[in-house]
């Protein structure tokens, strides 16, 4: 059945800033959509608060309202474009769901004579009400675990009398596990109670048995009009029941499912989602199986809607779920559809891997001081990370590669635990790294079966790890001139870097290298093709692994590589890793627009990145990626094997710039700034030295190495002190402090988490008011793209400042002193690209406090206050292939922006939530004022002092 005719125009609803449980995976999905919309002649129209995203570009959507997520906007929105024939709602997390909700309660849909598309109400709502989805699941016989609703404090009391301990506690309508909580004791039960009623927004909770050490699984399915049911994908939890989803280390295909509980648990799935209403689009349900031999399956949850897994199985299988939910969602059926990848085959296919998927989340527990680091039913991670491999061992080390916590790998890089206790306690209470956990406990020699006594982890993952702790200690027996190539080999195809291998045989990492070319072992490359190599593929998606020769009737040997070379010129993106506070998804933004810039140049584009959640790691933004760790050997490989003319570092953020250090060591050229200047720019000493020829103030400051020299510092600087470590990103382990003791503390700290580390020490401007700037150089003209003022005073970071553009308080005197400095230092560091400076202004006097040669986390939402695509531009001057005066620069702006940063405190109760230097928002949105009067921003600037800690 061909698409719906009647619908012209659509509106998407995005999700709002970045918090965790709801991160830039419906960026991701809210991109495609649009984009799916658009290739068939849709208007699309688009709201979403969130500047920092693709999804918000103007090039994205016809129209985009940069509003917030309320239903106001979106009577402001209807009445503006009344032609809007349909609202889809599944693309933007639970937020767009819940705001959907409440539009149709309020009349709004009906009133405008809007439709929903992708998914019903009802199908909203008895997913989400607890009791609703019970009464469902018994009507179509699918088993659940005994629960009762509760919606009052003495109602949850009784279902708890009854039921007994361990119990669970789910609030209804939210979103990322908030609220949510294992009840182990009784003591603890009424405080959970409470925060449970509390964070639902209908005061309802569902109080569940425990199905403590259950396996869990996900299965991401699609649906159309026509009731044609795909599974795209199987996603197994390698943790057991009772940690969130979004926290768990999950693995595709699910490895440990007996084929008959696997097809049981697809009927299952196909039954509940044609049950839950009459709906065409996307759904992801989640199922509990016991770990005996019975295998009872217990149905979780269903979700209709693309969710956080979605991304994942679209980029573990190659079908992008959120393209062809929004054609089915105009009324196509899958069989019309195309594959994306093959092209040749249709949608109405399901994926078959011949690859394993390891996806890891990322913490920030750092950022959360005093934080409940143990893992539980509540979302706490701030991102993820994919490895892509032949194996699942494979796959794990990838993984671990690109979580970027200075591990190289699991184990054999000497960081493990040794303390049996701490080992213990770790497996006992889930923490966060006990995917290294595992291996130290193996190493440590505590037996397998003790360690699936304690983690309910099952044993086929247990023995993967052991297998790998067995080649470790075999390799260790021998020197680099006296191993086995094929040792060597297994170990690569095992996924050990060259990095452990060297610390296994006590050689350096470049004698490994050596060997492996000497011995003809190196890296080939595979495709994404959603079928097994059963058909061909047309789109280059890319990872990497180890093969052994192959030889021909002739005698020829060779390994087969699937990524063929071009004669085109080439240049590699670096992409900025998984999202963590500090580096997000406005890097993300800056990959997309810097490979689409580098297309309109000629270039082809290669993207490397391991981040499923992202627009930049879809299969057709660049030319070809390569779903690869951004982690030296994995990214030299590539260099090795396409032979770009040069690698663009400065829109990945902190990521990618660690690396300009080794690309310049090896001779690869870097497009745009050059190393030494981004060298010069984080090394305060010579920066310093820098600011002082050019005679630009700069607060007084000293460098030391240890606790002994910072205090010596602090006799010649005054206190407050900032503290701070470099080369480090989003404020980490910054610090204000005002006396001896406190400075003695701190440094010791700091130099226990990052040790040899430079530490810089500056007078701290008390009072002073903070602003930054952002420019565009090609080493002779600098153009300021934006100046934004602080409404905090200096001393709380960027990142977690509301700040306005253009500034609100600024006189003339000082603009100009932002405008030369900012301009003098861009040409004096011989900036091509990019550069952030930020400034602390006291009687007058702008002071530098630093600069950051590359792309800054202002740069998109500067770009949309003034609707001007700046990163394209820098690209294009980081590639020489324009200068700056070749553009016209147009900015449009009535009024302000501000940007409004978003936290994610709910998920840490007990928590400091003081802002000082060091970042804690997990997101931003940005709101549009007319004019200082307007009362939203008299609220913030009324608060701006509030939250300063010392």
């Amino acid at each position: 059945m061909p698409k719906d005719s009647s619908i012209k125009s659509v509106l998407i609803i995005g999700s709002g800033p970045i918090i965790i449980g709801q991160a830039c995976e419906f960026d991701y999905s809210g991109s495609q959509s649009a984009r799916s919309l658009r290739e068939e002649g849709i208007e699309v129209i688009l709201i979403n608060s969130n500047p920092a995203t693709i999804m918000t570009d103007p090039a994205m959507a016809d129209h985009v309202y940069l509003k917030p997520l309320t239903t106001k906007s979106i009577i402001e929105i209807l009445k503006a474009h009344p032609n809007i024939d349909a609202v889809l709602p599944t693309m933007g997390g639970q937020t767009a769901l819940n705001l959907c909700l409440e539009a149709e309660e309020k009349g709004i849909w009906k009133d405008f004579n809007v439709r929903l598309i992708g998914v019903d109400i009802n199908a909203i709502n008895v997913t989400e009400d607890r009791d609703q989805f019970k009464t469902l699941l018994s009507k179509i016989g699918i088993p659940y675990a005994p629960a009762k609703t509760a919606n009052s404090f003495l109602k949850g009391k009784e279902i708890a009398q009854e039921f007994g301990f361990p119990l669970v506690i789910r609030p209804s309508f939210t979103l990322g596990g908030t609220g949510a909580a294992f009840v182990h004791r009784k003591e603890d039960f009424d405080e959970l109670l409470t925060r449970g009623l509390e964070a639902s927004p209908i005061h309802e909770v569902l109080i569940d048995k425990a199905l403590l050490g259950w396996k869990e699984y996900e299965l991401e399915l699609l649906r159309d009009q026509n009731d044609n049911v795909v599974i795209i994908c199987s996603i197994e939890n390698m943790d057991p029941m009772g940690i969130h989803t979004g926290d768990s280390i999950t693995v595709a295909p699910a490895m440990t499912l007996s084929d008959t509980t696997f097809q049981k648990m697809r009927d299952m799935a196909i039954h509940m989602m044609r049950s839950i209403g009459n709906f065409a689009g996307g759904c992801n349900v989640q199922f509990a199986v016991s770990p005996d031999e019975k295998e009872d399956i217990v149905a979780i949850e269903i979700n209709p809607r693309v969710s956080r897994s979605s991304a994942l199985a679209s980029k573990a299988t190659g079908y992008p779920i959120a393209k062809i939910a929004s054609k089915l969602a105009l009324g196509y059926t899958l069989d019309e559809l195309q594959n994306q990848i093959t092209k040749s085959t249709s949608a109405l296919f399901e994926p078959t891997l011949d690859y394993v998927i390891v996806k890891i989340p990322r913490w920030n527990f750092d950022k959360f001081e005093g934080a409940d680091r143990t893992l539980g039913l509540q979302m706490k991670s701030v991102g993820e990370v994919m490895g892509i491999g032949r194996s699942f061992q494979e796959a794990l080390h990838k993984a671990t590669q690109s979580l970027e916590i200075k591990r190289n790998g699991l184990g054999a890089d000497g960081k493990g635990y040794k303390n049996y206790e701490q080992i213990i306690e770790k497996l006992t209470y889930a923490s966060w790294d006990r995917v290294f956990v595992i291996y130290d406990a193996i190493q440590m020699g505590i037996p397998l079966s003790r360690i699936h006594e304690i983690t309910k982890i099952d044993m086929w993952f247990l023995k993967q790890y052991e297998e790998l702790y067995f080649l470790e200690k075999e390799i260790s027996n021998y020197r680099i001139d006296t191993l086995p190539k094929e040792l060597l080999l297994e170990a690569k195809q095992k996924g050990y870097g060259d990095r452990q291998i060297a610390h296994m045989l006590g050689c350096l990492e470049s004698q490994v290298y050596r060997l492996r070319e000497d011995m003809n072992i190196r890296r080939v490359y595979k495709l994404v093709d959603t079928c097994a190599a059963e058909f061909k593929a047309k789109t280059p998606y890319y990872y990497s692994t180890f093969e052994a020769e192959i030889e021909t009737a002739t005698g020829e040997r060779y390994v087969s590589n699937e990524s063929i070379v071009t004669d085109r010129k080439k240049v590699v993106v670096l992409g900025s890793g998984p999202n963590r506070i500090g580096q997000g998804i406005e890097f993300d933004y800056s990959c997309v627009h810097g490979v689409l810039a580098a297309k309109e140049c000629g270039y082809e584009t290669i993207m490397i990145n391991c981040n499923p959640e992202t627009v930049s790691t879809d299969f057709d933004t660049a030319d070809k990626l390569y779903f690869e760790p951004v982690f030296w050997e994995h990214i030299y490989d590539i260099i090795q094997h396409e032979k770009p003319e040069g690698v663009i570092v400065q829109l990945g953020g902190q990521t990618a710039l660690k690396l300009a250090e080794k690309l310049n060591r090896y001779g690869i050229k870097i497009f745009g700034t050059s190393y030494d200047a981004l060298d010069l720019a984080e090394d305060r000493g010579r920066f310093s030295g820098l600011l002082k020829e050019l005679n630009i103030p700069y607060p007084k400051f000293g460098v030391a190495e240890n606790a002994e020299q910072a205090l010596q510092l602090a006799d010649q600087l005054e206190f407050p002190l900032l503290v701070r470590p470099s080369y480090v990103l989003g404020g980490q382990g910054m610090k204000i402090v005002i006396n001896k003791q406190e400075l003695e503390e701190h440094v010791i700290e700091i130099l226990k988490h990052i040790p040899n580390n430079k530490l810089l020490l500056d007078y701290y401007l008390d009072g002073a008011i903070e602003a930054e700037a952002d420019a565009i150089c090609d080493g002779e003209n600098v153009y300021i793209i934006g100046i934004m003022e602080h409404i905090e005073p200096c001393g709380i970071h960027s990142g977690d400042s509301n700040a306005t553009l253009p500034p609100f308080n600024l006189g003339e005197f000082v603009m100009q002193q932002i405008k030369d400095h900012t301009k003098n230092i861009a040409l004096a560091l011989q900036t091509v690209g990019l550069i952030n400076i930020q400034f602390a202004i006291k009687d007058d006097i702008v002071y530098i406090i630093e600069a950051n040669p590359r792309a800054s986390r202002t740069v998109p939402f500067i770009a949309k206050a003034y609707g001007e695509p700046y990163v394209n531009y820098a690209t294009k001057v980081m590639l020489g292939e324009k200068k700056v005066t070749d553009f016209t620069f147009n900015p449009k702006l009535n009024g302000f922006a501000i940007k409004q940063p978003v936290f994610s405190f709910n998920k840490f109760p007990n928590v400091n939530k003081a802002l000082g230097p060091e970042m804690k928002s997990t997101g931003e949105s940005i709101l549009f004022i007319e004019d200082l009067k307007d009362d939203q921003f008299y609220d913030l600037y009324s608060r701006r002092k509030m939250y300063l800690s010392k």
